[in-house]
């Protein structure tokens, strides 16, 4: 079993920053905004987006999985406000994404066998959970091949991983055998 693995982004957390910080209260007073402790959550439904602010005036956008989805997230809120666009800076946080192998996964053959508390077996999700140190991401596979990883910082990352844990569950025979 070779070949590249197709990762998916299936969410990514961007933060921005505007020039001058966004008023939490204009966002719940004005675009219906909802103040939940020290911040304000606003739902968009063009683009489909949620968006934090937070108590210094600086937003999260939740929900979108390329960046030029919450960009405009982000200058909608702007606009709706009257706000000025420019020197709205970006700072990218973490991605989850998805993979697949091509082949279903015997999950419990791996349990305890990853090294350094890899192999925990999830009873409650069905999942065995890989904290992928060497590649910064945290891998949830299930037994039908899929995974989902969290916690990395660019989908060449999760490729990565995908290939290193590929060889890892092939060293172990942790493939199902088709037939």
């Amino acid at each position: 079993m070779s070949g590249a693995i197709d990762v998916r982004v299936e969410n990514r957390l961007v933060r921005f920053v505007p020039s001058t910080p966004v008023d939490a209260d204009a966002v719940v007073d004005r675009l219906n905004g909802v103040r939940t402790g020290d911040v304000v959550v606003m739902a968009l439904s063009k683009p489909s987006a949620t968006v934090v602010i937070d108590s210094e005036g600086r937003m999260v956008v939740h929900g979108t999985h390329r960046i030029e989805a919450a960009q405009a997230a982000a200058k909608e809120v702007l606009l709706r406000l009257g706000m000025d666009e420019h020197g709205l800076r970006m700072e990218f946080g973490p991605i989850i994404a998805s993979f697949a192998y091509a082949r279903p996964v015997l999950i419990d053959r791996l349990a305890g066998d990853l090294g350094a508390g890899n192999g925990v077996v999830d009873e409650r999700l069905g999942c065995v959970h890989i904290d992928d140190e060497r590649h910064g991401v945290h891998i949830m596979l299930w037994g039908n091949g899929k995974a989902v990883v969290t916690e990395a910082r660019h989908p060449n990352m999760v490729a990565m991983a995908a290939v290193h844990w590929r060889t890892q569950i092939e060293s172990r025979r942790a493939f199902a055998i088709e037939g």
